[in-house]
């Protein structure tokens, strides 16, 4: 039982990259628009 991984830990690691990449998504966009911005 001791090497058995608890199941949460992946659904814990994919949130994470669920968010992580929302983030950058975001982050993303927003600097598109800044630097549209900025070009005018």
């Amino acid at each position: 039982m001791k090497n058995k991984k608890n199941p949460h830990e992946a659904d814990l690691r994919g949130t994470l990259i669920s968010v992580l990449t929302v983030g950058i998504l975001i982050a993303v966009m927003w600097f598109a628009v800044y630097a549209m911005y900025v070009a005018l």
